[in-house]
């Protein structure tokens, strides 16, 4: 459960949802071990309570524009659980780049973020290593690599719902996505294991890119976990 700061700085934006954002991410899909994600997963006590299907994911996202502006995340989605009487997908690690981002986010959607740097280098237009750190801590890196055609992709056809507990409260969450996506693979991949997953220590079974997307993050719906 998210524990509400009443000292918490106030942001320089309050943006209330929806937003409509824009940017390229990277999407690469796991199937955990059960015992591997309780103990590496930082799974939040409503998580532990309701977790049922360990497949999820590693995105990270650079987003050119947002209802506050430029940012970047990298979040840990560890499966599916069982929340309000269905199946919801739900992020129990994530860092972002700006504390406006942090901030909304929590507010609007229960989503846990944590302030970081993010350090992306651009080969190419087909290569970029990612690197994140909170101070002088290395908490994240991969080296990624795009390949072959590119196609156009949306998540229209199949919702993807994601669920966060907001000071005892489920907030229900059905984020759209339009873009165009290619295959991707990955090496060198580098955890710390007390921020963030080791997914260093697994393969992924997909990595695919989403050029030039664009998102609507709605107003997340209230329900009882």
């Amino acid at each position: 459960m998210i524990i509400y700061d009443p000292f918490s700085p106030v942001p320089s934006q309050i943006a209330p949802a929806p937003w409509q954002l824009t940017g390229n991410g990277y999407i690469f899909l796991f199937r955990y071990r059960k015992e591997w994600v309780y103990e590496h997963g930082f799974l939040l006590p409503f998580q532990q309570r309701h977790y049922k299907l360990s497949v999820g994911a590693v995105i990270m996202a650079d987003y050119h524009s947002s209802d506050v502006g430029p940012y970047r995340e990298l979040m840990f989605i560890p499966g599916l659980f069982r929340l309000g009487g269905r199946y919801l997908f739900s992020i129990s690690k994530i860092y972002v780049s700006s504390y406006d981002s942090l901030w909304n986010g929590v507010e609007n959607w229960g989503i846990p973020k944590e302030l970081a740097d993010f350090h992306i280098d651009t080969t190419s237009g087909q290569q970029e290593t990612w690197q994140v750190s909170r101070g002088d801590k290395a908490v994240f890196s991969v080296n990624l690599k795009s390949k072959g055609w590119s196609f156009p992709v949306t998540t229209t056809p199949f919702p993807f719902r994601i669920g966060q507990d907001l000071r005892g409260q489920l907030l229900i969450t059905e984020p759209n996505v339009s873009g165009r996506c290619q295959l991707v693979t990955s090496d060198s991949w580098h955890t710390d294991p007390d921020y963030f997953p080791p997914v260093n220590q697994l393969r992924p079974w997909l990595g695919f890119s989403i050029r030039n997307f664009r998102m609507t993050f709605p107003k997340a719906v209230k329900s009882v976990i």
